[in-house]
């Protein structure tokens, strides 16, 4: 059972769970905005794929899943994740982050009480976070699973929230979970309200390429088929009651990443002139951490992960899918989203 399985990071473990493991797979998902079975059309019509359009937060939904479905693994990744619009309102983020992870832990909890000493031998409750709920760090450091949580946005208050939840109901119901926080993803199939698809979306059509603030917040980027592959390594081989930080080794101011975007498509969609000409540096985000960066060591040494994906495969593996995949693009975004800020109503 993946939760938020239609969603960027959720669509990339249905495909990956379908393409290269014999699982069935039951997706939920919502279908907010940034939620669109376009994202799993490749393994939508194998035998082994469900999908039930349902709220997390919705009880009596999502016990109906479990009754139906029957999972022996259920992968927790539904969530509301965009920063900006925890700014402008947060009350659905406590809503589908903190309350919807409560509904999916006691629905968990029932449904694992009336198992089998077998069935419970087998059964994980993964939940997937973020590495925004240690807060910013300064120059030099990196996050670790015993890092202190000190989330600066409603969005990353909400991810900690539900962490909290999670590991509360491992220690008192003994509910076998196990917990992963992963640095910024990016990739295909991502929702265009995120830094590199909007760049590489805007670039193309001549608009501004916005830069918050100077630029300078470094983040440690994930190409998203990287992050599956650690997921199910995590859910299939992790030890219960653990958490795991995934990262890509990928640390890159944000001006830096938007450059190397231009500069890819200078090359691969040449015009007149550089698309460095539209950026643009507008005002910075309220609360904007300056720094993440993830020490990925626990997973790799544990379980055997490590990124296939450098920051310069993965951005051109990403550049040239939307490139090539513009009708998804559109379809996503219809009547959605028309790309503008948000996020400065603090």
């Amino acid at each position: 059972m993946v939760t938020g399985g239609a969603g960027f990071i959720g669509s990339a473990v249905v495909r990956e769970l379908i393409q290269s493991t014999p699982h069935h797979v039951c997706n939920i998902d919502k279908l907010t905005y940034a939620g669109n079975l376009e994202s799993v059309a490749p393994v939508a019509s194998s035998d082994r794929y469900t999908f039930i359009q349902a709220d997390i937060a919705d009880k009596a939904a999502i016990d109906a899943a479990f009754a139906s479905f029957c999972p022996d693994v259920v992968m927790n990744l539904a969530a509301e994740s965009h920063v900006d619009r925890s700014i402008d309102g947060p009350s659905e983020f406590m809503v589908t982050n903190i309350m919807g992870t409560f509904t999916m832990l006691e629905e968990a909890r029932a449904y694992y009480s009336g198992l089998d000493d077998d069935a419970k031998a087998r059964f994980r409750f993964h939940h997937i976070s973020t590495d925004e709920v240690f807060g910013t760090l300064g120059a030099t450091g990196f996050f670790t699973e015993e890092t202190p949580y000190a989330p600066n946005s409603p969005y990353s208050a909400s991810k900690a929230s539900s962490d909290h939840l999670v590991r509360a109901w491992h220690e008192t119901y003994k509910l076998p979970t196990v917990q992963t926080n992963c640095s910024n993803n990016y990739g295909p199939y991502h929702f265009p309200e995120k830094l590199i698809p909007l760049v590489i979306l805007n670039a193309l059509e001549g608009k501004p390429l916005p830069v918050y603030g100077d630029g300078s917040q470094i983040r440690d980027w994930l190409y998203v088929e990287d992050h599956a592959r650690a997921l199910l390594k995590v859910v299939f081989e992790g030890k219960v009651g653990e958490t795991y930080n995934i990262g890509g080794h990928n640390e890159k101011k944000n001006l830096e990443v938007v450059t190397t975007i231009c500069e890819i498509l200078d090359e691969v969609r040449p015009k007149s002139g550089s698309y460095k000409e539209q950026i643009t540096f507008v005002a910075d985000r309220p609360g904007h951490d300056q720094r993440y960066a993830i020490d990925a060591g626990k997973i790799q040494r544990d379980l055997g992960w490590q990124p296939l994906e450098s920051f310069e495969s993965g951005i051109r593996k990403t550049v040239l899918w939307y490139l090539e995949n513009s009708a998804w693009c559109e379809a996503v975004t219809r009547n959605k989203y028309d790309r503008q800020r948000i996020g400065l109503n603090a």
